[in-house]
């Protein structure tokens, strides 16, 4: 393939005509990059469409779990309200002190 393109270039052909010659002959698969055309073009376009869609879904899922999300009450005895505000009281004075 080396020799095949010095010697194209030697005989002065254009740099078009070679690389079309080379799609003849190999196929679009001798290309540094894809064309921007029909199948090819999701070549271009997956880079940049796999990661938005990852963020749009892991956002609805998230989104979904938020939603199913509902905190239980606590289990044990009851509490009494006397206790409680006591509690409360006291806890009060010795953040003042």
């Amino acid at each position: 393939m080396q020799k095949d393109l010095d010697d194209r270039v030697a005989n002065n052909e254009s740099d078009d005509a070679i690389l079309a010659a080379y799609v003849t002959q190999y196929g679009p698969t001798v290309l540094v990059e894809p064309p921007k055309r029909g199948f090819d073009l999701l070549a271009w376009a997956m880079p940049i469409a796999m990661p938005l869609l990852a963020l749009v879904l892991i956002w609805y899922v998230v989104r979904s779990w938020r939603k199913k999300a509902n905190l239980a009450p606590a289990g044990g005895l009851p509490v009494d309200a006397e206790f409680l505000a006591r509690a409360q009281r006291e806890a009060g004075k010795g953040a003042v002190e």
